[in-house]
């Protein structure tokens, strides 16, 4: 007879729920997992990677129509969209298969179907063959989130996209509607954009990518203007005439709408935690805006119980669930754990040009009543941005003016998504502006920026 109890069931397998188990594994509990779709989750088959691998298409495509700026040639290029896609979903599978390797190798035991929560250490999996019960002490729920769907700006799979038929798409959108300019609006609109259509981002709020730094906001919008893309802040779509190939927008700015035909949309507004039938509400644990409520140590409340990753609320990045995987694991196994900071945790948006940030932006420091010293230091003063035909970019420290402690760190350029970590690093670390300008970074390179930022907040920029 099969196995049905286990020291550690996890419910979802995307990037919280498979480390988790993982996690669970290494440190000798049994674990099972239960996968509804996709082993990987969504950030894996659909969001974080598949994304990427697009991204990256576009950006070569880029370069390749910029060849005569470094002495190089290439005449008719083009590129083939079903080619583009068929790679993006080879990425995602390669790595897919991987977790499923990653399970065996642990000994973890995979269940594939829909959990739903039933009494006190039970769990009851409807998949292909029925139904079993699996029961556990510890049960980590980790479903995930999936896009918001407004009414009227439902995907339809033909005019109107979802995430998903973005990422598939049937054709090549020529007048592309975006609506919503948080990180994966800027990036579908950033790939379609570099490969040629006519697009226009809608945002509600007063600045494209609202959750970063004001001046980064200001600096992306300006690079994305330059490339063509139409901006429209402090708007909303209203509604959507769906007709035959095309679609009229109704877009209202300072309260006037006006009409625009496009062929093709996408909505990206936004996230809500997958919390449907699992049993939540029935167990006793506490749901706010679709959002399990957890404590510092990721606990429900409901004792055995746990969420981690956006089923558990903001920030909504894979490696935040990855970590409080980790964190869940530990604590079951009787470790001594550290709660997640949520301000030390970056995020990165890979658009073109890239954007990355970490802790507090300036207004939230002012906010805090912190007495604040900013430095920046701009792309076109490093060699090796200049090299790279990258001068575009500008690195932007905040730190505490009485104490030194860096308060937020926030880019806008080329690779700043991996030079982000120096800054989260030194803020895990407690690092002050005396530790940052007192570290020897290696020339030439783009991180030289981030040493220069740190100077410059304190008058000492040497190369601007």
């Amino acid at each position: 007879m099969a196995q049905d109890s286990f020291d550690m069931i996890v419910i979802g397998a995307g990037p919280g729920g498979y480390v988790a188990a993982i996690r669970g594994a290494q440190l000798g509990l049994s674990v099972a997992i239960i996968e509804r779709e996709h082993m990987g989750g969504i950030c894996l088959n659909w969001g974080c990677i598949p994304t990427k691998a697009m991204l990256r298409s576009a950006e070569v495509f880029h370069l390749m129509h910029r060849a005569k700026e470094f002495g190089l040639s290439a005449t008719g290029i083009e590129y083939d969209l079903d080619a583009v896609v068929k790679r993006s979903r080879k990425v995602a599978g390669q790595l897919s298969s991987g977790i499923s390797h990653l399970m065996k190798k642990n000994k973890i035991t995979v269940v594939m179907g829909q959990a739903r929560l039933a009494g006190k250490g039970s769990v009851v999996v409807k998949g292909d063959k029925g139904e079993q019960t699996l029961k556990s002490k510890h049960i980590i729920l980790a479903t995930g989130a999936r896009a918001r769907e407004l009414p009227g700006l439902e995907g339809d799979g033909d005019l109107v996209w979802t995430y998903k038929d973005a990422l598939t798409p049937s054709r090549m959108p020529k007048k592309l509607l975006v609506i919503g300019s948080g990180a994966i609006g800027i990036e579908f609109a950033s790939f379609y954009n570099t490969l040629g259509s006519d697009t226009t981002v809608v945002e509600v709020m007063d600045r494209v990518l609202p959750v970063e730094d004001a001046e980064i906001s200001a600096f992306a919008k300006k690079s994305f203007t330059a490339q063509g893309m139409k901006i429209r802040e402090k708007s909303m779509v209203k509604q959507l005439d769906r007709g035959k190939g095309k679609v009229t927008a109704h877009i209202e700015t300072g309260g006037k709408v006006t009409q625009e035909d496009f062929d093709t949309v996408i909505s990206a507004v936004g996230i809500v935690g997958n919390v449907e039938d699992l049993g939540l509400e029935d167990a006793g644990i506490s749901i706010d805006r679709t959002h399990v409520v957890t404590d510092q140590y990721c606990r429900t409340g409901v004792d055995g119980i746990y969420a981690i990753g956006d089923i558990a609320g903001a920030p909504w990045l894979a490696h935040k669930a990855s970590h409080e995987g980790v964190l869940v694991a530990e604590l079951i196994a009787g470790k001594t754990v550290h709660p997640i900071k949520p301000g030390s945790i970056a995020g990165c948006t890979y658009c073109h040009p890239q954007v990355a940030s970490v802790g507090m932006t300036e207004a939230a420091a002012k906010e805090a009543g912190h007495d604040i010293k900013v430095g920046r230091f701009p792309f076109m003063g490093n060699g090796k941005a200049i090299a790279l035909g990258e001068a575009e970019g500008l690195v932007k420290t905040i730190f505490d003016a009485k104490t030194g402690e860096l308060l937020g760190a926030h880019m806008v350029g080329a690779e700043v998504t991996e030079m982000i970590q120096g800054y989260v690093i030194g803020r895990q670390l407690e690092t002050t502006e005396e530790d940052l300008m007192h570290t020897v970074f290696p020339h030439p390179t783009l991180s030289e920026m981030m040493h220069e930022s740190v100077l410059d907040a304190f008058d000492r920029a040497i190369h601007f």
